[in-house]
């Protein structure tokens, strides 16, 4: 089973280095890795240039965003699962893929999910905040839960079947994608009760009060558009995290 893994980057040079070395150190040998860069102009494309002979598919050009990228990468992915480690993240440790492969083997399911927790951007052995996602029911999902977008990893023909990131979404389109193949479209899914990767704070979701804002808006058009949820929810969904910070 071949496993592609997916780095969509722009201007991200102090860590981007860790994220390559993370994905090159799976012990998991089937993997296809793909970057996209957004033709940074800080040193990344040179840092990445130095893995370039570990890296499957390495891309440079203008996009339209991290959403944008991501959706480059699901085109020239060949592998039969997809999933992401954004130039912000690390994998968990060294069998995270060949743990998500052996579960999609055995549980025979269309997508896999696990635990992230949230690291400080400077040290990642402290741990800020840790998502527990818990075992799916179509329930939670309409009242705001979701699973870790970086741990959820899909069959490609699903990405073929039902589309890719809708780019209209600058926030939410992860959000968006989950409710749509989730919900909408019903694709089987499996817990994986592990932490897969770890997400340095900061993200564009919530690095500014005009990013949480815009955040919290995108994830209502998210719902309106795919039937599921409504404002309810989204209180629902912003305080459930409140107890992840005290899990620690």
């Amino acid at each position: 089973m071949k496993i592609s893994v997916i780095t969509s980057v722009y201007n991200n040079q102090e860590t981007i280095a860790q994220t390559i070395e993370s994905v090159l150190s799976q012990t998991y040998d089937n993997i296809e890795y793909i970057v996209v860069d957004g033709a940074s102009d800080d040193g990344t494309i040179d840092i990445i240039k130095q893995y370039e002979d570990k890296i499957t598919v390495f891309v440079s050009e203008p996009d339209k965003g991290i959403y944008d990228g991501l959706n480059k990468g699901i085109a020239l992915a060949t592998g039969d699962i997809v999933g992401f480690l954004h130039s912000d993240d690390l994998f968990e440790d060294a069998h995270v893929v060949g743990k998500i492969a052996d579960t999609f083997k055995k549980r025979h399911v269309e997508s896999i999910y696990g635990d992230l927790i949230y690291v400080r951007q400077e040290d990642t052995r402290h741990i800020v905040r840790f998502w527990k996602s818990g075992i799916f029911t179509p329930v939670k999902l309409k009242w705001g839960w979701m699973p870790p977008h970086p741990t959820f990893y899909v069959k490609r023909e699903v990405y073929e079947k039902y589309g890719t990131f809708d780019t209209d979404f600058k926030i939410s389109a992860d959000y968006d994608t989950i409710l749509r193949f989730l919900g909408r479209e019903k694709i089987s899914t499996h817990y994986i009760p592990k932490v897969l990767v770890k997400m340095r704070i900061g993200g564009a979701s919530n690095k500014s009060l005009g990013n949480i804002v815009q955040k919290s808006r995108e994830d209502l058009k998210a719902m309106k558009k795919n039937g599921i949820g409504h404002i309810g929810s989204l209180f629902i969904k912003n305080l459930s995290k409140i107890p992840q910070f005290f899990s620690t």
